[in-house]
């Protein structure tokens, strides 16, 4: 299994600012008021255009609830035919749903120690916590409830589903207080297991889950995430940072485990060291979206060097183009393929 070993002694574009991670580590409230704020102008602002009050399309499969039977009709949805009532009935009928204005998305969010690098200005975790404002404000806005579980070493805090701004920001700030952890003990890794199963047992009702994390964990994941994705609309929220994809040349170095504190030392001069991790971490990339669609699960990717509101957008679009041919439409004129 790759697993990201942080340098020791990273380059200067990679050294990250002591006074920025302080900030990250423990926020004052003005400070999570005012990430909020910004992002409201910014992202939200973009995103409610985008989106045009469809929050459904974030939140797929949830959110309608069974009212009626009828007749079927031309250009009624295939897929709400109910069969069994046409098999009985010798005439083809259809669901008919309403929507439910109490939808819940829940955010599961690994929190351990390989959240906190990134070798750019910004942190995994930082991504993270932009990710939960922006879309815990997008769904709140819409009436929709949030709430989140929150893992570290284990699952260290349940944040029950709620509808309102300043629950956004007790969630936000949940996140950046949480205690700073200690020094990693060798043999001490992530089991992303445990948040999912734990999520399994607190959710009940169908809702939207967004598993926010790296994914550097013990295997054995990848079961509770099938048996979720069954029950729920599950979204795969990756947290990505280009370092953990390539390595620059740059001499000898002292990589340490983020979460195991295990140490390497290794000479990133050689080139064919770095050929031989590049292909590691595609592999390891490719496996991982293979799990993940074997789960049923969609994945969305925000790298530490990526812009939020664009991955969201593209998100956005994939799922309204699955929608639609799903439901017996086309791509776009735009995707089109010239004849």
């Amino acid at each position: 299994m790759l697993r990201w070993l942080r340098p020791r002694r990273p380059p200067p574009h990679a050294v990250p600012n002591p006074a920025r991670a302080d900030r990250q580590a423990r926020p004052a409230a003005a400070d999570t008021e005012a990430l909020l704020r910004r992002l409201e102008w910014t992202a939200l602002r973009r995103l409610d255009g985008v989106l045009q009050g469809d929050v459904r399309t974030l939140m797929r499969g949830s959110g309608l609830q069974l009212t009626d039977l009828r007749e079927y009709q031309a250009h009624d949805d295939v897929r709400h035919i109910d069969w069994n009532v046409t098999a009985r009935l010798q005439t083809p009928h259809v669901r008919v749903y309403t929507e439910d204005r109490e939808m819940a998305a829940w955010f599961l969010l690994d929190l351990s120690p390989s959240v906190d690098f990134g070798s750019g200005q910004r942190l995994k975790r930082e991504v993270l916590a932009e990710f939960v404002a922006v879309l815990a404000r997008l769904l709140t806005r819409h009436g929709n409830r949030v709430g989140a579980v929150l893992y570290g070493a284990r699952v260290e805090q349940v944040i029950p589903a709620r509808a309102s701004r300043r629950h956004v920001l007790h969630l936000l700030h949940a996140i950046g207080h949480r205690p700073a952890p200690a020094p990693a003990a060798e043999g001490v890794t992530t089991r992303l297991a445990e948040l999912l199963r734990a999520a399994g047992h607190l959710v009940h009702r169908r809702a939207t889950l967004f598993v926010v994390s790296d994914f550097i964990s013990a295997p054995g994941w990848e079961q509770p995430l099938a048996q979720l994705a069954s029950r729920h609309d599950v979204v795969a929220v990756r947290l990505l940072d280009p370092l953990e994809r390539a390595l620059p040349d740059l001499g000898l170095m002292t990589l340490r485990d983020a979460e195991s504190g295990e140490q390497m030392l290794v000479d990133t001069h050689d080139a064919g060291f770095r050929q031989r991790f590049a292909a590691l971490a595609a592999r390891h990339e490719d496996e991982l979206r293979q799990t993940l669609a074997r789960a049923g699960v969609d994945a969305l990717e925000l790298s530490t060097e990526g812009e939020l509101t664009d991955a969201i957008v593209r998100f956005v679009e994939l799922r309204r183009q699955r929608a639609r041919l799903a439901a017996g439409g086309g791509l776009p004129a735009h995707l089109r393929k010239a004849g």
